[in-house]
């Protein structure tokens, strides 16, 4: 598989008596009225990983970024809240040190014992970790041996604990969570088995304008939804009213349909909306899209394209899936999203759900555990999708492939 070829496995290595740095992606969301981790899907995720370097015998130094402190130590961003849940996770004593570098870590590490784990302060106290600084990198090596890279979901940053260390360890390997996300998104990538269908989403034809361009060369047809489909029906000529579009992409819309004409892409977008007066509405109706009243926003697409959609969903063997259909975190705009779900978890083909708003809109609907692989990075997974390299995969690659 050319996207992992040089990078070895954490099963390739002699990790007995090492000092093993796993960089993981820890970045969890909190209840902003109590602080409690609201999902602990990334940490779950990392426990492959972790377990078997610590029943390999080495010490374990787990580190993540968490929120946005700015490059300052920040108490709200501290990840004694995660070394928490960690602990309960694995029955393991979990020891996080006031600092991801210096003197404090370098003690708890040199202190560890079997049964016992050192996740490090957030890396991003630090504005040399996202300045990918070299100095702060090796700060952080003299404190490991081995690296091995689990963070996918951090693999499209170049930092400095995801980049730049990396290619100072000449011990170095990917985690079974980066190798499975990899696995996963490459049977999209590189070997789709056909037909294969994308289902793309979310607010803006701007954020995905690349996808969608590397998809028509890859997919056999595309479904879009959610508010960047207004942009495309704008360009189609529907007036789409007070809803939210890019109209300096209309344009830009209108080549998309040319090109997947020359392609032989079948491109799908709604026929019919669910429509609100505004994003706090707690109704919505269902109309055709040549038929928004003034002042109505479209807020979800309606039963009619959820069925068109499944239909292709449930006749493909490939289907990718990424972002929204509507305005799911109001219950009264959640059907079309909860629908594209109920059709990928339905159907016979290998599914994959590029990660973000759509990876916590399959999990709240309950049907995670039933499609073929949800990735844990919203960002890396279209950026590997669009055909970008991924600085953190990159910098595990031992032989440039």
């Amino acid at each position: 598989m050319a996207l992992l070829d040089g990078i070895a496995s954490v099963t390739d290595l002699e990790l007995a008596g090492e000092r093993v740095f796993i960089r993981v992606d820890f970045n969890v969301p909190l209840d902003k009225k109590t602080g409690a981790i609201t999902d602990d899907e990334r940490i779950v995720a990392a426990l492959p990983t972790i377990l078997h370097v610590a029943k390999a015998g080495a010490k374990v130094i787990l580190a993540s970024h968490f929120g946005r402190p700015k490059g300052k130590p920040n108490p709200a961003y501290s990840l004694e809240v995660v070394g928490a849940r960690l602990a309960e996770l694995t029955k393991m004593e979990v020891h996080v040190p006031d600092d991801c570098i210096g003197e404090a870590p370098r003690k708890v590490i040199s202190d560890l014992r079997e049964g016992q784990l050192c996740l490090l302060e957030n890396l991003r106290f630090h504005e040399a970790e996202e300045q990918n600084d070299d100095a702060f990198a090796k700060e952080l090596a003299s404190l490991c041996t081995v690296y091995v890279g689990d963070a996918f979901g951090a693999a499209h940053r170049a930092h400095a604990s995801v980049d730049a260390l990396p290619r100072m360890m000449p011990k170095r390997a990917m985690g079974f969570l980066v190798a499975r996300e990899v696995e996963s998104l490459a049977r999209v990538v590189e070997t789709p088995e056909r037909p294969f269908v994308a289902v793309l989403g979310g607010a803006k034809v701007t954020d995905k304008l690349g996808v969608i361009e590397a998809l028509l060369d890859k997919c056999d047809c595309l479904c879009i939804g959610g508010a960047m489909a207004n942009t495309l029906l704008a360009a189609r000529g529907y007036d789409m009213r007070a809803s939210l579009l890019e109209q300096d992409l209309v344009a830009r819309g209108r080549t998309l349909f040319e090109q997947a004409e020359k392609k032989g892409v079948k491109l799908l977008l709604p026929s019919d909306v669910v429509t609100g007066g505004s994003l706090e509405a707690t109704s919505g109706s269902t109309v055709a899209v040549a038929m928004l009243a003034d002042g109505q926003l479209a807020l979800d697409i309606g039963p009619a394209t959820v069925a068109a959609f499944r239909a292709q969903i449930l006749a493909a063997k490939t289907v990718f899936w990424n972002g929204p259909m509507g305005l799911f975190e109001n219950p009264a705009f959640a059907a079309g999203t909860t629908g594209v779900a109920s059709a990928l978890v339905d159907s016979a083909a290998f599914t994959v759900v590029g990660g973000g708003d759509s990876a916590a809109a399959i999990r709240a609907a309950g049907l995670a555990a039933r499609v073929s692989f949800v990735s844990t990075g919203g960002g890396a997974a279209l950026e590997l999708v669009e055909g970008k390299k991924l600085p953190g995969i990159e910098a595990l690659r031992l032989v440039r492939g």
